[in-house]
């Protein structure tokens, strides 16, 4: 049977310094107690009562959950008409969005990932709406009044700036992939320098891009904003988060902007740690098959991964190409095909071919 509790009890357990969240949930109150409710602002039983003694669970006041930046609209919902329109992009809803653009733009221009007006930032509102960031910015500077809005060809529906040109790229993303709801373009230092030189950095050389990242794709240069490195990059959003753009920068998308932002930090801090590896000897790899674990890891997480389903297992492990001194690790992951004739040598051919070179060298 239910306790039945009254304000006098309240009022005691306050002054005993007893939390009133450890009430049982399906307790009884009278009038005046549920105003002491309301005014401690609690709940009765959101809190855990303490056990008896030789217990081993403990009292918690919080239940802890993960912030959740995802914007969700309503499918069929955009505003029709101008009227519409102005009071969606001056909502307080979008009004939080603009913000966090412009405390992203400020994360990117402090470490250094874009120069004078560089990258550009993108969160889709709508079916056919997308926020993004104007031409010619610092994305260090921005204001929440610079932030505008087009549809899903590129075309300027809102915002007193004139949008950037690359938001076609963006889109480009979010057309092929429904799950990019946001993108971050940037060119930051390490990164660029492997998208100019036209390499991914290498596998199975540490845990953490392998979960957060997947495997880093390399779309092929076409010239900024035009509809062709849209649907260059947008092709490859299918199986790749990050993206390094040849001859140009890199662009990453992801649930929300803060997660497109860490993939960025993330590829740019791998880059620069695969290229000093690379300085010093060469990265040591880990097996394929701990690749397969982060893999799982990273699906589990809800990020979408092809590995394990388009490549075979010794296509998942590359870093024996990047290293320096390689010889310690060759055939630790074989795909080579093999020789005719079981792999036996001619051993008249290359005494043929050495009495050549002697011969010439005389």
């Amino acid at each position: 049977m239910s306790k039945f509790y009254t304000a006098k009890d309240l009022e005691k357990m306050v002054a005993e310094g007893t939390c009133l969240g450890t009430l049982p949930a399906d307790a009884k109150f009278t009038p005046m107690a549920r105003d002491i409710l309301r005014k401690h602002k609690v709940k009765p039983g959101s809190v855990a009562r303490p056990t008896s003694a030789g217990g081993t669970s403990s009292v918690k006041i919080h239940s802890p959950v993960l912030p959740d930046y995802v914007y969700d609209w309503k499918p069929g919902g955009d505003p029709k008409s101008s009227a519409e329109l102005e009071k969606f992009f001056y909502s307080p809803e979008i009004q939080v969005l603009k913000e966090r653009m412009c405390n992203i733009g400020r994360r990117i221009w402090e470490k250094g990932y874009s120069d004078g007006n560089g990258g550009n930032i993108t969160i889709r509102v709508g079916d056919n709406l997308v926020l993004c960031t104007p031409t010619l910015i610092s994305k260090g500077f921005m204001t929440p009044d610079d932030i505008c809005m087009v549809d899903f060809d590129g075309n300027q529906v809102a915002g007193t700036r004139p949008s950037t040109s690359e938001v076609k790229t963006h889109l480009g993303i979010m057309k092929h992939e429904p799950a990019a709801k946001s993108c971050v373009h940037a060119h930051p230092i390490y990164a660029t320098a492997y998208a100019v030189a036209g390499v991914r950095p290498p596998s199975c050389i540490i845990p953490e891009p392998e979960v957060f990242l997947g495997e880093i794709g390399l779309a092929e240069y076409d010239t900024p904003g035009t509809p062709e490195v849209a649907d260059a990059v947008g092709r490859l959003a299918k199986k790749h988060q990050s993206i390094l753009m040849l001859n140009h920068g890199v662009i990453c998308w992801g649930k929300d902007v803060e997660d497109a932002y860490w993939k960025m930090e993330n590829t740019d801090a791998f880059c620069q740690t695969a290229t000093i590896a690379m300085q010093i000897g060469g990265p040591k790899q880990y097996s394929h098959g701990k690749l397969k674990e982060l893999i799982d890891i990273r699906k589990k997480m809800g990020m979408p991964d092809y590995r394990l389903d388009d490549l075979k297992e010794c296509e998942l492990c590359d870093a024996d190409e990047y290293t320096v001194n390689s010889a310690a690790q060759q055939g630790s992951c074989d795909c080579s095909v093999p020789q005719s004739g079981g792999g036996e040598v001619d051993e008249a051919l290359v005494r043929q071919i050495t009495d050549m070179i002697i011969k010439e060298l005389s």
